[in-house]
Parts: structure tokens; sequence; C-alpha cells
């Protein structure tokens, strides 16, 4: 079994308390995400991980380190961020019950469990900032370029009585008394 995820555990199967720890640093062998913001094929994935031997299995716990690209989902914008993400999980030795993961040849094949644990982590509706106000609906241009100085039209003329009636003003309006 060989493969760029593929970690040998010969030394530590059936031997419950050993630990062993490795980095990995794989170029994502394909893209990874379908959304609007993706891990490209070949982007560099850092992967820190503990294999430890319990009765059950291989415990495998372990962080990634990653950058997705995409756009931003309110104003269009090429966006590029990093990605960090935790995992656990057991890879069961080979038996009777069917697991999603197993020790096989003495070997664990971290691509899989790496792959989703990235997959999920990716945000579904990515912005290039927390407050992005998107794009001008009327004109289509993103809004964090405009300068705020125009003055736009009301989307509806019936309300454009209120377009000049702010609150800041009630301060200095005389009050009747009753």
């Amino acid at each position: 079994m060989t493969g760029p995820f593929v970690i040998p555990v010969r030394d530590i199967v059936h031997r419950s308390g050993e630990m062993r720890e490795f980095t990995l640093e794989v170029p994502s062998p394909e893209k990874w995400g379908e959304g609007l913001v993706a891990v490209e094929q070949g982007e560099p994935v850092v992967v820190e991980v503990r294999l430890e031997s319990v009765h059950e299995g291989i415990l495998v716990t372990g962080d990634i380190d990653t950058e997705y690209t995409g756009i931003c989902s309110r104003c269009l914008t090429d966006i590029a961020e990093g990605l960090q993400v935790e995992f656990q999980e057991l890879f069961a030795y080979p038996g009777e019950e069917e697991t999603d993961f197993e020790v096989q040849d003495d070997h664990v094949d971290l691509e899989t469990l790496v792959r989703e644990a990235v997959v999920l982590a990716l945000p579904f509706q990515p912005v290039c900032q927390p407050d992005c106000p998107g794009l001008d609906p009327a004109t289509g241009k993103r809004l964090t370029e405009s300068t705020g100085s125009e003055q736009r039209e009301p989307l509806d003329p019936r309300w454009a009585a209120l377009q000049g009636f702010t609150t800041d003003h009630d301060d200095d309006s005389p009050r009747s008394r009753g």
C-alpha cells in the first residue's frame, strides 16, 4: 500500500498505549470542494497527526493546515484564505464489524479522512470580509468600491417621502407638554 497519505503502523499494531507522531506535507492530489471555494489541485496540505494504538485499532488525531481559493458569495471578488481543521477517527483492526476506516496491511491511509475533513470545513457562503456589503442591486457595482457620496434613488417611489426622515433630529424638536 503506497500513497502520500499512507502511514505505516506495524510497530504499534496491537500494542495498546504506543503512540507515534508524524508531519506530512503533501500537495492536494486533486481539487477538493465543488462550491464557491475549493482547495486546488497541488495546493500544499500540511497534516500533523498522532497515531495511538488502542484495543480496537489505531486512533488517529490530527490538524490539517491548507488554503482554499474561490470567490466571495456577496461581491464576487477573488478570495484566498487559510483553513485549519482538526479531526479524530478510529482505524479499526480488520474483523467482523463493518467500519468506515480500517488498518490495512499494517498501514493507515489518511487521504479519504483528510479530504472529507477539509471539504466539510469549507465555508458554504464564503465572504471576503465579515461585513462585506455585496453588490449594488441597481448598478451591479461592488458596494465596497462606492464612495457613498452619491444619493441613490429609492427603489420604490412610494417611499421617497421617508428618505429625508431621520431620528437624529428628535432631541432638537420642541416637545408639546400636555
